[in-house]
């Protein structure tokens, strides 16, 4: 099937984001029917295209199996999607940037992870709109820094209808050794503004206790993984500004879209 005729053809019937609260949205990711629709052919590993309904409500979704990722000789087989996962956890925990919502479920090949289909420019990424954005861009180059993303790539972030950016692709986080690849180093040597510092600062409180936040993460990352995330997280809040990419590393991804 040819996903691109099915996005136009599901369209009218995508839910708008901002129209709808978190809660229903995850709800209906959790519980909806799976539909396939198509595969999406430009990527790395093997993701679909899908809509998801729940009664009345539908929305369109992107499905990443674990069965179709890849292998990668630095990341554990079968642990990117729940990464992804991971990764929305931790912005709700923060407040930043905007990851559409993601979920882990069965799906029609297997557990993999779910997210909420959102409607972009497709002529649009980090590059089109770098210099009229910057400042909204900030979130996301410390959350990479924050996660340790080495994949943040021009198209990774989107522009939807409504002119906000979203921040998608986000699988290749939290590994525990230096992985950071990104195209946003615009920030590079900036202190980080206090409010970030504050909201970082919640995020030590909740990552240091047996909270919530923290039984989530023991549900997708090792117990290794979430250490580096909170020394990742000290030395920010201990230096209070964004690094400076390391010349002995290759610190920038290939292809940068």
């Amino acid at each position: 099937m040819d996903a691109n005729a099915s996005m136009r053809r599901d369209k009218a019937e995508t839910i708008p984001t901002a129209a709808v609260e978190l809660e229903q949205v995850m709800q209906l990711l959790h519980q909806s029917h799976v539909e396939l629709l198509g595969q999406i052919l430009d990527s790395s590993n093997v993701i679909f295209l899908t809509s998801v309904s729940d009664g009345d409500v539908r929305a369109l979704a992107v499905y990443k199996p674990c069965r179709g990722e890849r292998p990668l000789w630095d990341f554990p087989h079968h642990t990117l999607c729940l990464r992804e996962v991971a990764a929305h956890v931790v912005s709700q925990a923060l407040g930043w940037p905007l990851i559409p919502p993601t979920v882990l479920r069965d799906g029609p090949h297997g557990p993999g992870a779910l997210q909420l289909y959102i409607d972009a420019d497709p002529e649009a990424n980090y590059f089109t709109f770098r210099d009229e954005r910057l400042p909204d861009l900030l979130p996301v180059a410390l959350f990479d820094i924050l996660t340790n993303n080495a994949d943040r790539k021009g198209g990774h972030l989107l522009l939807d209808v409504s002119g906000r950016i979203w921040a998608i692709d986000n699988a290749l986080t939290f590994h525990p050794e230096p992985k950071l690849r990104s195209v946003i180093w615009d920030f590079a040597g900036l202190p980080i503004p206090e409010a970030y510092l504050a909201d970082l600062r919640q995020l030590q409180e909740h990552l240091a206790c047996d909270s919530p936040l923290r039984q989530a993460l023991a549900e997708l990352l090792v117990e290794d993984e979430i250490i580096a995330l909170q020394d990742r997280l000290a030395t920010l809040l201990r230096d209070g500004v964004f690094p400076a990419p390391d010349p002995a590393r290759r610190q920038v991804p290939w292809p940068i879209l």
